[in-house]
């Protein structure tokens, strides 16, 4: 094998790489020995058959078997002989006019990593933000639940529906006169003014009352997920069978037990439980941004521009994912094409503080243990149907690349564990409202990093955008280190009914309504989980 090295050029690399004919036709009399025993000819016994007739037999397809090992056997020669470290595949393409029995010329482009001097981890200060869960802060969380747990009662018949009921309703819809799929349903229940519902359909019950026969005209939206449906104007024939208004909800021992656990006082503990873990979230992703805008400011070096292209287009998919939400798409996204340079050096960012996080695990032996890896894998699974969840797991254990995109997240925080117990730490006890409002500063004024919770990201993780140079209609602050974990996709309008507790038929044009309050069933586990966190609070 000739190797020549024809582009050196900042991180880009080209050789050309001429393999013999020699070595090739070797490589097809040891793919010959490996199949003769497997091979049946008449006249021949099995495994006898003469090695020349095995290759008129099969020539085309061993040559181009032999070919392609060959290749792949003289791609890694390279990479070891020249030291090389590629950031992405290398892409490896064949000259044209390549003929059997002649020498192969092989064409490897690449882009390698850098070469980062060992970061130093002295010096480094951080401060901890703590809030303490005090009755205060669970008694907050125990009311918000009880508020996302809406009761509603019975109201006198004469009750006029008004924004914050709930209305009982059986409706057909029509388009064009003509019913649709999923259109019909009985005794369906919807909140006015949950925003649950196509636009239009929840305002035209303000002002009903049981008994009420009305047709409400409204129109699909433009992005509705049934094809048929999209942008139609439609009609839905509703009778009202009841009105009610929400309840009271009284937090005591008897609200506990709704729930299914034995008292007030055992609802406090697994919500101090939960608060406990939201705001250490807090600490941590504090610490993290200000430990991740320490690097940044002492390295700089050039990263893969294949890479920064990779982590651009996740970022600008999130982006181009949000802002096709809005009001006004068009707009948004517009806006957005304004501030793509902006967007593609967060992308740089990114990419740089992942290297750097990767030299510092690889320097100090910071490394993903077998059991963690297995973890991960069984965890990713989770998120596919039973059936297809082995399948995934095999895919995992042989791409080397997919179980790569699961590792980062976990490898990332590990490093950045490492570096909180290696630096000077101060602690500082705030409230709740002072460490979310100095994460809000820190994000308006910062381009955060590879780790700060990411999916994959690289999962793929998208990006938190920088100090936005105006209000613009996409959510750019919604693009998050974190979104990876929180997969916020902004959902496509409602369907225009919501199943109640009763007997229900088809959900109109296939599209799932509110979700359905929590059975007393599951509340017990509900409770441990139920508030959203804020969303300054997501890392």
């Amino acid at each position: 094998m000739k190797t020549v090295e024809t582009l050196n050029e900042g991180l880009k690399r080209e050789y050309r790489v001429t393999i013999t004919a020699k070595d090739i036709d070797a490589r097809v009399d040891d793919e010959v020995k490996s199949i003769a025993p497997t091979v049946r000819m008449p006249g021949f016994r099995p495994g006898k058959v003469p090695p020349n007739l095995i290759r008129k037999m099969h020539g085309p397809a061993l040559s181009a078997d032999a070919l392609n090992k060959a290749i792949d056997a003289g791609v890694r020669d390279l990479m070891a002989k020249e030291k090389l470290r590629p950031a992405l595949q290398p892409a490896v393409t064949l000259a044209d006019g390549y003929e059997s029995g002649k020498d192969a010329e092989v064409t490897v482009a690449l882009e390698v990593l850098p070469e980062i001097e060992t970061p130093s981890i002295d010096g480094l200060k951080l401060e901890r933000l703590t809030v303490p869960a005090d009755d205060k802060a669970v008694m907050a969380k125990i009311e918000e639940f009880a508020a996302q747990m809406k009761r509603f009662e019975e109201a006198p018949k004469t009750k006029k529906a008004a924004t914050g009921d709930q209305v009982i309703i059986d409706f057909a819809g029509s388009v064009d006169g003509v019913a649709f799929d999923g259109g019909t349903g009985e005794d369906m229940a919807v909140e006015i003014g949950s925003g649950q519902l196509i636009p239009g359909f929840e305002d035209q019950l303000v002002g009903v009352k049981a008994g009420d026969e009305k047709v409400l005209k409204v129109s699909f939206p433009d992005e509705y997920p049934v094809e048929n449906l999209k942008g139609k104007p439609a009609e839905f024939a509703v009778r009202v069978k009841e009105v009610k208004v929400p309840a009271a909800s009284k937090i005591d021992d008897e609200f506990a037990k709704t729930l299914g656990l034995e008292s007030l006082d055992k609802l406090k503990e697994l919500m101090k439980d939960q608060v406990e873990q939201e705001l250490n979230g807090l600490t941590r992703t504090y610490m993290k941004r200000k430990l991740l805008d320490q690097l940044a400011a002492s390295h700089d070096f050039e990263v893969p521009p294949t890479m920064v292209e990779a982590e651009f287009n996740q970022i600008w998919q999130q982006l181009e994912h949000e802002a096709s939400h809005e009001e006004d798409p068009e707009a948004a996204k517009a806006d957005l094409e304004s501030d793509r340079d902006e967007y593609r050096s967060i992308a740089v960012r990114r990419v740089r503080l992942g290297l750097l996080l990767s030299e510092i695990g690889q320097a100090h032996g910071v490394q993903v243990s077998a059991q963690e890896m297995q973890r991960l894998v069984m965890q990713a699974a989770q998120q596919y149907r039973p059936e297809d969840r082995q399948r995934f797991v095999e895919y995992v254990q042989q791409d080397a690349l997919a179980a790569a995109q699961l590792r980062v997240p976990l490898y990332e925080d590990k490093v950045v564990d490492f570096l909180f117990e290696k630096a000077e730490i101060s602690d500082r006890e705030v409230t709740r409202e002072e460490i979310e409002a100095a994460i809000e500063a820190d994000d308006d004024g910062h381009v955060h990093g590879p780790g700060c919770g990411h999916d994959h990201d690289h999962d793929a993780k998208p990006a938190k955008k920088a100090a936005a140079k105006k209000a613009a209609p996409a959510k750019k602050d919604a693009v998050k280190e974190e979104a990876k974990e929180e997969k916020a996709e902004a959902p496509a309008k409602k369907a225009p009914a919501k199943k109640a507790e009763a007997k229900t038929e088809d959900k109109p044009a296939a599209k799932k309504a509110a979700p359905a309050k929590a059975a007393a069933a599951e509340k017990a586990e509900s409770a441990k989980k139920a508030p959203a966190k804020k969303a300054a609070a997501k890392k």
